[in-house]
């Protein structure tokens, strides 16, 4: 693992971002990997975003992983800022050897560090595998989550 860096997105990392999220198979219906001109604009409004941290993980030049940590200051629990951590892919051919440890663990950390006092993030109900790796790394399942598609 000491070959790996976890760095901010640039514009030339979006195929590959782009790429892991259509990999994923919950994921996969709603990514459009053909066409990057959604995703261009919204890495432009991201970039735009201080409280916007969107990242990568690279390997001998290569994006094997990714995450979005958005800080989010608010009035509730006496003003504390929290962070939610959005969007964790790990590249297929990368699972099982500790990288998404590592981006979590980044997160946590840059978290701390931005002055947050709470980490949160969503789990697809029917990850239940990703459910036990974010129990294992300290997460608990507090909260039930609600969407509503617009």
């Amino acid at each position: 693992m000491n070959d790996l860096e976890i760095r901010p997105a640039v514009r030339s990392d979006i195929p590959a971002i782009v790429a892991m999220l259509a990999h994923d198979p919950i994921a996969a219906q709603r990514e459009s990997p053909e066409d990057l001109t959604p995703y261009d604009a919204a890495f432009d409004r991201i970039a735009a975003d201080p409280n916007q941290h969107l990242v990568v993980a690279v390997r001998s030049g290569r994006v094997v992983g990714t995450l979005q940590l958005s800080v989010i200051p608010g009035l509730s629990r006496t003003g504390l800022v929290r962070s939610v951590i959005e969007a964790v892919r790990v590249h297929h051919s990368e699972r099982g050897g500790g990288l998404g440890t590592r981006l979590i663990e980044w997160a946590v950390g840059e978290s701390s560090r931005l002055g947050c006092g709470l980490v949160q993030l969503t789990s697809d109900a029917r990850r239940v595998d990703a459910h036990r790796f974010y129990e294992r790394l300290g997460f608990e399942a507090s909260h039930v989550g609600f969407k509503r598609q617009l």
